[in-house]
């Protein structure tokens, strides 16, 4: 059956039942038109499916700042053809990625997810990820549509910002992807813009997303992001997420019935909607999945992942003490060694078949490596590491007592909603500790809930209050209660909750030493070796979906940590296990800094060949690093110079009062540039050329070399500099060379940057070129209009 033919068939009740959700991640079949079940899953950096916790085993990529460090398309639309094999694996239609808002503040608590601060940038990587997954019958859906750069008050804020603001910054990334790589759906935003929610903004998604660009494919909402009716389905939204309930349903039918909704309307969503299922095969036809994809854990998955990572490594600093020597005596430092943190939190997060810990990657790589655990980096509390319990267990139960499911666990953790606990009116997790000896122990819960604890022949009981029903609080932020206790070993630790909320686990971990005794080990190990690493970083406290930060420090004494490791070792270097910029007050006291973001499930393979030099680490920065994090008074009407863009609304507003001025168009003496890095080589610029068409700059070569003793990889990078306005990037290209080798270098620079919005678009000519190893380093400059 043919899709008009499908909707004729339909009487309304049936058409409106499918525009929202059935489940969390699913949609509703319909077999009298052929119609079968769409299957969603998060999928930024990995293909999730339905479970929220503790579901499938999955790939777990490096996250989007990583991957996009590359500046590589090629190597974004691989991404995207590993996350459509990894779909196709679960049966899965439709990933819900890629994140394309801007780091348009390094406070954001989401970034993580998205690719850069540039728009031109984010956009040309989204557009290949979207052909990587599309040409392989999976659908792509480029997040969020619009202005959704900040976490606080997400739900409600109005992201405020002119016209020509959200022209040529905020849209433009939605603008690329969707005329190079027409994606079968995207997803619309929880906050408002300029006071009208994203989910109903008639101007921006019926007038520019489906009227301007052209766009064919469904417009999904975020989340429970809807909050109207007749006012959304008039507005352009296709698809009501999650379902079953919210405010289309009956109520939709009641308001086309009362003529407040056209029911030509509700047939153009329900094209748009049967459109999507015959792209992904879910209509029109059965769909064969494929019985031969490889493994997560596969050695072919394992190569293209380590490869991701460690490529996309940035050398901040490095006085030559990097790459290290295979033969190298190494004292390895700090919490993130051990316990490295390989995603960041939210509804991205997922169950990889492994985590490499630095710790392991660089002890399979290196013969003599001593291993020193760091300072707290962690004050919630986690589920417990691998290896600290076993036979982990979790089992349902209904109001009478009466078992509903147990499972075996790999962690001792599950959603509560979402997954196959809900609905239980009791849930209870247990462990059996591993230890040697006894042990004083932190064990607690964590989690919304009427809670009781067995440890040890005691127990414990405490209420963790659900006050204000916020689904980001229960279930990326859980409160935690803990107690010191003597465990033995296997002694078991059973925890019961009534009332649960999103989330429920156990907490156990030895009780923490005071910062001045694990430094003092550290110090006395640095003195020992000939090269200190210090690991530090973030975690998903800092770097989560649902939260902003407040600032850019390390969290607790990790600063203390390596300033005091550099002053006693012989040489120091530092590995950031971090996604998005962190103050570093150490940094004139280390010989090296290795940028190397959230890695993914290889991280401490990829870290270690980034190290010693195995992999190139030849990225370059895509956000730009401040001195210091101090914040810019919100709705100052301009950027102020090197300061903190805020995340905090005012009274349900957040100006975007910088306009088109974020990140490096604003900056002046940054910690480091946006597109730098240093690799393993040196370069030498020559002669260079442009060329330009009506006055806007179409390409420009530069002779290129490879000055230095190692192969190695460099990235042209291309801003224009016009008089009056912010510099922007325009255009970059790479370039693999051997020691010594020389070559021209075409970059093509692209059109879409050089125009001003003013009721219209209008040309931008003039200004100065400049060809650059990222603003810090600029190597030549020519006239716009010099040919």
């Amino acid at each position: 059956m043919d899709i008009e033919k499908a909707i004729a068939s339909l009487d309304l009740p049936r058409k409106v039942r499918l525009l929202t959700g059935s489940a969390l991640f699913a949609l509703w079949p319909e077999p009298a038109i052929g119609l079968a079940e769409l299957k969603l899953s998060d999928g930024p950096t990995g293909v999730r499916g339905a479970e929220l916790r503790g579901g499938v085993i999955a790939c777990v990529l490096p996250n989007a700042t990583l991957l996009a460090q590359h500046w590589d398309p090629a190597l974004a639309r691989e991404v995207g053809e590993v996350l459509a094999d990894e779909a196709a694996a679960q049966q899965v239609h439709v990933v819900l990625g890629p994140t394309i808002n801007l780091h348009r503040t390094p406070l954001g608590g989401r970034l993580f997810e998205a690719y850069s601060e540039d728009p031109l940038l984010t956009g040309v990587l989204a557009a290949a990820y979207v052909s990587g997954l599309q040409d392989k019958g999976i659908a792509a859906t480029p997040k969020h549509y619009v202005a959704n750069e900040s976490e606080t008050e997400r739900r409600t804020v109005s992201s405020a910002l002119d016209a020509r603001t959200l022209r040529e910054v905020y849209l433009l990334p939605f603008e690329i992807v969707v005329e190079d790589a027409s994606p079968w759906a995207i997803m619309a935003a929880y906050n408002k813009v300029n006071g009208i929610p994203a989910t109903e903004h008639t101007e921006l998604v019926e007038g520019v997303l489906k009227g301007e660009w052209g766009f064919d494919g469904l417009v999904m909402s975020d989340w429970f992001a809807t909050s109207s009716t007749a006012a959304s389905a008039n507005g352009g939204l296709d698809l009501v997420m999650p379902g079953p309930g919210g405010p289309w349903e009956d109520k939709l039918v009641a308001a086309v019935e009362a003529g407040e909704v056209a029911e030509s309307v509700i047939d153009d969503h329900l094209r748009r909607l049967l459109l999507l299922a015959s792209r992904t095969g879910a209509f029109g036809g059965e769909r064969a999945w494929p019985v031969d994809v490889p493994a997560p854990d596969s050695a072919v998955r394992r190569e293209q992942l380590r490869r991701f990572a460690a490529g996309g490594m940035t050398v901040l600093t490095n006085n030559g003490v990097l790459p290290l020597s295979d033969t190298s005596r190494v004292t390895l430092i700090g919490r993130h060694a051990l316990d490295t943190v390989a995603q960041g939190g939210g509804s991205a997060g997922l169950r990889p078949p492994h985590v490499i810990s630095i710790a392991d990657g660089l002890n399979s790589a290196l013969n003599d490596v001593s291993v020193v655990d760091g300072v707290e980096v962690r004050f919630r509390h986690a589920a417990p590491s691998p290896g600290v319990l076993r036979d982990i267990r979790a089992t349902t139960f209904d109001a009478s007592g009466a078992v509903l499911a147990s499972r075996e666990m790999e962690i001792a953790e599950l959603a509560a909603y979402g997954g196959w606990a809900q609905g239980a009116a009791s849930i209870e997790v247990s462990g059996e500790v591993v230890l040697s000896e006894p042990t004083r122990m932190l064990v607690g819960v964590r989690g919304f809930g009427d809670w009781t604890l067995e440890v040890s022949g005691g127990q414990h009981a405490t209420r963790l209050a659900w006050a204000d029903g916020i689904v980001e609080e229960a279930l990326l932020k859980p409160p935690f209660w803990t107690t010191e206790v003597v465990v033995s070993p296997c002694d078991r630790i059973t925890a019961r909750v009534r009332e649960a909320a999103a989330l429920v686990g156990l907490i156990a971990q030895p009780v923490p030493r005071p910062p001045a005794e694990v430094i003092g080990a550290a110090v006395r190990a640095a003195r020992e070796a000939e090269v200190a690493v210090v690991v530090v970083g973030l975690t998903d406290e800092q770097e989560t979906e649902g939260f902003d930060k407040t600032t850019l420090a390390l969290p607790g004494e990790q600063d203390a940590l390596v300033a005091a490791v550099a002053a006693a070792a012989k040489r120091t270097v530092v590995v950031v296990n971090a996604a998005t910029p962190v103050l570093m007050p150490w940094l004139s006291q280390v010989d090296a800094v290795l940028w190397a973001g959230l890695p993914g499930q290889e991280a401490g393979d990829a870290v270690a060949a980034a190290l010693l030099g195995h992999v190139e680490p030849a990225g370059r920065l895509v956000t730009t690093f401040p001195r210091t994090d101090e914040v810019a008074e919100a709705g100052a009407g301009a950027a102020v110079s090197d300061a903190v863009l805020p995340v905090q609304p005012v009274d349900g507003v957040l100006p975007y009062a910088e306009g088109t001025a974020i990140g490096y168009r604003a900056a002046t003496n940054p910690l480091f540039w946006f597109g730098h890095g240093l690799g393993y080589t040196t370069w030498t610029y020559g002669p260079a050329t442009l060329s330009t068409v009506d006055g806007i700059v179409s390409s420009v070569s530069v002779e290129l070399t490879n000055s230095g003793s190692r192969p190695g990889r460099e990235v042209v990078q291309v801003y224009l500099r016009p008089e009056h306005e912010p510099v922007r990037l325009i255009g970059w290209a790479t370039a693999d060379l051997t020691a010594g080798e020389t070559t021209v270098v075409e970059v093509q620079c692209s059109p879409r940057v050089q125009r001003v919005w003013d009721d219209g678009w209008h040309p931008l000519t003039g200004g100065e070129v400049l060809i650059a190893r990222g603003l810090g380093d600029v190597r030549v400059t020519l006239r716009a209009d010099q040919e």
